[in-house]
């Protein structure tokens, strides 16, 4: 693909309200639906499975190196798991740290998760959030902080760096990683100017791909800000995963709008996919 090229996408799934933290695990696409207030997974039919509903919506979706369910549950703050068996358990509560709902979520093979959060309520004035740090235990610290609106993460495959978007900054930007969990050496990865990221992907050469939920495409950029490849679309991009036997496949979130009423009622959101040249990691 090249920039400004016009790529068919094949839609695999319709029907839902509002999808958000799709990953691929285990030869299946999972996802949240923030209005459906469930969390699914793609069977190899193309039929959606339901995995666990979450009244108090969920959203970022990641797992422990026991192979437990780590999702956010965004309207109580929380960060929640589910067992083998399906018993589900608070993990950690992230009151202390959001001052709005939690969203999405990224976490290292080490069980160490990085939750965003809107900074303010609904209806509130913009205000700059905090990244919540949560270890394997369910303890919790903070973060960076002063940022604008974080949203979707990523982990390059040796867990040294953490690449955030910044949905009302439209921006990546770089943090490196330590040993305990914690980041440091804030950076901007990548300047997007008037294209707004919100949910990412990171491939095996280190691009990202980033939906934009304003602009109706996603996009590849690298380290300093080239966008390599462009892929408009009919609806917006809330949120992309690279998956499928190969990883050469890129499963993308969309919808007209990210509000409770009108398209979610009438559940016009859609799983789409479109294959790319270079294959993901294996975690989002």
């Amino acid at each position: 693909m090249q920039y400004g090229g016009v790529v068919e996408t094949e839609i695999v799934l319709t029907g839902l309200a509002f999808g958000e933290g799709p990953r691929w695990r285990g030869r299946h696409l999972w996802f949240s639906d923030f209005y459906r207030h469930g969390i699914y997974k793609l069977k190899e039919s193309g039929d959606e499975e339901l995995v666990l509903k979450v009244p108090t919506q969920p959203s970022g979706l990641g797992w422990l190196p026991s192979g437990d369910l780590l999702f956010v549950s965004m309207l109580d703050k929380s960060l929640k798991r589910m067992n083998s068996e399906g018993q589900v358990a608070l993990h950690a509560d992230l009151s202390d740290i959001a001052n709005g709902p939690c969203n999405d979520m990224v976490v290292g093979q080490d069980g160490t998760a990085y939750v965003g959060n809107f900074g303010f309520e609904e209806g509130q004035e913009f205000n700059q959030a905090t990244l919540a740090i949560v270890g394997a235990d369910g303890n919790v610290s903070e973060g960076p902080n002063g940022l604008d609106f974080p949203n979707g993460t990523v982990l390059s495959p040796n867990g040294d760096q953490l690449i955030l978007a910044e949905s009302y900054g439209s921006r990546l930007l770089s943090f490196e990683v330590h040993a305990d969990g914690s980041l440091s050496g804030r950076r901007v990865f990548a300047d997007l100017g008037s294209r707004v990221p919100d949910g990412i992907c990171l491939d095996a050469e280190g691009g990202v791909w980033v939906g934009d939920p304003v602009n109706h495409s996603v996009f590849r950029v690298v380290d300093g800000g080239q966008i390599t490849d462009h892929i408009d679309l009919e609806l917006n991009c809330y949120a992309c995963t690279l998956g499928g036997q190969d990883l050469k496949t890129l499963y993308l979130v969309t919808a007209p709008t990210s509000g409770r009423g009108g398209a979610a009622e009438r559940r016009e959101g859609r799983i789409e996919r479109v294959r790319v040249e270079i294959p993901g990691t294996g975690s989002p």
